[in-house]
């Protein structure tokens, strides 16, 4: 089974800046050194946001992919290979084989 374009799109994140927040609400904004293809992710020089608005700073941490809700990631990587090649085809099949049914051209 090979895995899909948000995971290989996390892995290009790796070394950048990302913000994900967790299914509670808190909010965590580091640097990416690893991200696994279950997404699970560590994350150093971090600054977490708690619900109530409290700011922490942490060293590093691990985060379970399970937990986590969603991820932003720079938007420098829409121009990542990965990205690049899924735009094309998904344009590629736009107005495609459904379009103009039954009528001669």
């Amino acid at each position: 089974m090979s895995i899909g374009v948000p995971i290989k799109l996390l892995h290009e994140a790796q070394g950048h800046v990302v913000t994900l927040e967790l299914n509670n609400g808190t909010v965590y904004r580091g640097k990416l050194s690893e991200a696994e293809d279950n997404m699970n992710v560590q994350l150093r020089e971090i600054t977490v946001t708690a619900r109530d608005g409290r700011v922490s700073q942490l060293d590093q941490v691990y985060i379970r992919g399970s937990h986590v809700r969603f991820f932003i990631v720079p938007d420098m990587l829409k121009n990542a290979p990965i990205a690049q090649a899924r735009g094309g085809r998904a344009r590629a099949f736009r107005g495609g084989p459904r379009g103009n049914r039954g009528r001669s051209q």
